[in-house]
């Protein structure tokens, strides 16, 4: 219970009216601090212990089954625990309750002559018990105060819910996030003491069934101080990296291991166990289901056991040859070149690590591409790829586009590409164009792992982040128009994706890119114009060369398996002959007048660049000083 000494009604009802008088509860009550806490808190939200209650929230049918939408994992997690509670309590006057983080109740069962009487003081589905709603109760204040708690008899704020003796225990995820509220409430003249006991077990069942679920597909461990409590519900449970990074862990393996939620996703397993990953694989094959005692980094033991992921994954990394990896979707980007190679390599080594991935490079050069081979080739794999363009969307709608926002009467909520991406990997294209105040709101979401959509409560957002860029950020820094701290937070490592015209594997991807546009057709490039592919600057890299042959490709003809001039844009095909000084074509005739033409392009790549003649230089495949010694040439 909230008061450690148990109080009669009258003497807590003497005490509650005190406060209300004199702003505290005076000396001599048996009242705690905490209850004190939650009858002031209760008072400040404008409630009176009698009388008529304000409206309170209580959300209609519709409502209610969007917020159990929300949480239908935990909904399906905590259900069978929930009946199995039911069978434990059944006839007892008392009900078993599931509310969410908000305090809104999403689940009840109980005895219908109990339930008849709570629903005449709306604890039933849909109604809030936040302590601003119903004053000090268990459910409203387990969730103020983060922690368990009984809430007996008089201890309630408001009279009406005196009859109630209500034991709840806070419901956190695998991250450490606060999901809900377990609770058994009873008529207070049948209160037994081993009530909050059981809820808390219960809640313990909870917890670890979530945790299952949710790291299923990852390498666990268990453990715990007694090589017996290993398979209980008091049991420490983490989720791993293929390497030994922890990712998660249920309430138990935190307090084990002597982390908070915040440490997850930075600490390596070493640090805190004196045990190497591979030691433990080794101990497992050669003992399996047996618990290994391992000594943390204080010098207390635990009794660790290796829990391998479902099928599916790789998780024996001692089972692999040394220096040989499987071959993954990032490695299918790789077609030859030592500086791409080397970027593959690295974004390799960062893959499950909470770290953010920074890609810069020109208009073209794959980096959407880079970004969904990094999410193919990781544990996130299943989950969602959200990409977003920042700078295809207007700056009155990118709030609402990453964020979301709450449904209201008028209109239907929306996720918000943010709260999209969860499980899974956010890809910002073009961050540099995020607006300023949307770069403060979004630097709270990578801190907090939390997101706000408008006019709604923080969501969960969990997801691994990938920007990418063509600007020099800290150019934009200086000039005041992105966030430094955003900049540090979005760039835990920055990979160059070359330009099309400074890579050393052309001809690998054309061959890989028509393969993909045609397979099959064995289709390929006709000399002279193989030589001008590999020789023009592609100022639109990669996705210009993959437009051009997907054209190129639609123009053959039946038959066909040749790439030549006819199979080009008028544009390109000038371009190029220009720029490779073609000799004349095979009837005899001139194919172009090459003085005229160097002229005609020069004066066509400038328009193109709207006057940048550094633009246009690096269209023509020459450097700046050649083209103003063109210009002068023309005069």
């Amino acid at each position: 219970m909230i008061s450690p000494v148990k109080s009669d009604r009258a003497s807590l009802r003497r005490a509650r009216e005190l406060m209300l008088e004199r702003g505290e509860v005076p000396l001599g009550y048996l009242v705690s601090t905490l209850l004190a806490k939650s009858w002031r808190r209760s008072v400040d939200a404008g409630l009176a212990p009698e009388g008529r209650l304000p409206d309170a929230c209580r959300l209609d049918a519709a409502e209610l089954a969007r917020a159990t939408e929300r949480q239908r994992d935990l909904i399906a997690n905590a259900r069978p625990v929930m009946e199995y509670l039911h069978a434990q309590t059944r006839e007892s006057g008392s009900m078993v309750i599931l509310a969410d983080d908000r305090g809104v109740l999403l689940q009840a069962l109980g005895d219908p002559d109990f339930l008849s009487r709570a629903d005449r003081v709306a604890l039933a589905p849909g109604a809030s018990w936040l302590e601003r709603h119903r004053g000090t109760n268990a459910i409203g204040t387990a969730l103020a105060e983060a922690r368990p708690l009984v809430v007996h008899g008089g201890e309630h704020f408001l009279e009406r819910n005196g009859f109630l003796s209500c034991a709840s225990v806070p419901l956190s995820g695998p991250d450490g996030r606060l999901l809900g509220v377990l609770d058994i409430s009873g008529d207070e003249r049948q209160h037994h003491p081993h009530t909050f006991g059981l809820v808390r077990a219960a809640a313990q069942m909870v917890e670890n069934r979530l945790f299952d679920s949710y790291h299923a597909r990852n390498l666990r461990i268990r453990f715990h101080a007694m090589a017996e409590g290993i398979g209980t519900f008091a049991e420490g449970i983490a989720a791993l990296t293929d390497d030994g990074w922890i990712i998660g862990a249920n309430p138990a393996g935190l307090a084990l291991l002597g982390l908070s939620a915040g440490d997850l996703k930075v600490t390596p397993l070493e640090r805190i166990l004196q045990l190497r990953l591979n030691d433990l694989f080794d101990w497992n094959r050669r003992r399996p289901g047996e618990p290994m005692l391992v000594a943390r980094a204080d010098g207390n033991r635990l009794f660790v056991r290796l829990e391998p992921a479902l099928a599916g994954r790789n998780t024996a990394p001692v089972s692999v040859p040394a220096g040989v990896r499987p071959r993954s979707a990032l490695d299918a980007l790789d077609t030859g070149d030592e500086r791409l190679a080397a970027a593959i390599e690295k974004a390799h080594k960062l893959i499950g690590k909470p770290i953010a991935l920074l890609l810069q490079g020109e208009s073209g050069v794959g980096k959407e591409s880079f970004a969904r081979a990094f999410h193919a080739s990781g544990p996130r794999q299943d989950g969602p790829f959200v990409a977003v363009n920042l700078a295809a969307l207007q700056d009155s709608l990118i709030e609402a586009e990453l964020f979301g926002y709450a449904p209201t009467l008028c209109r239907e909520g929306a996720l918000g590409r943010i709260r999209e991406a969860h499980g899974g990997t956010l890809f910002l294209d073009e961050i540099e164009t995020m607006p300023r105040a949307i770069q403060a709101r979004f630097l709270k979401v990578m801190q907090d792992r939390r997101t706000t959509p408008i006019g709604g409560e923080p969501e969960p957002a969990d997801f691994v982040l990938i920007s990418a860029t063509h600007s020099n950020l800290k150019t934009n820094i200086e000039a005041g128009t992105f966030d430094a701290d955003l900049y540090y937070r979005i760039n835990g490592l920055t990979l160059q994706l070359l330009p099309l015209r400074e890579r050393k594997d052309f001809p690998a991807i054309v061959a890989r890119l028509l393969q993909e546009l045609a397979p099959d057709r064995g289709i390929s490039l006709e000399p002279a114009v193989a030589t001008a592919f590999a020789e023009y600057s592609w100022p639109g890299n990669l996705r210009q060369l993959s437009n051009t042959l997907r054209a190129a490709c639609v123009l053959l003809d039946e038959g066909e398996s040749r790439i030549g001039w006819q199979h080009l844009s008028d544009d390109l095909a000038e371009e190029l002959r220009w720029q490779v000084k073609l000799p004349p074509s095979a009837d005899g005739e001139a194919t172009e007048n090459l003085r005229e033409l160097s002229q005609t392009t020069i004066a066509r790549a400038i328009a193109l660049s709207h006057g940048n003649m550094s633009e246009a230089a690096r269209r023509l495949g020459i450097s700046r000083n050649t083209l103003y010694r063109r210009l002068n040439a023309k005069g």
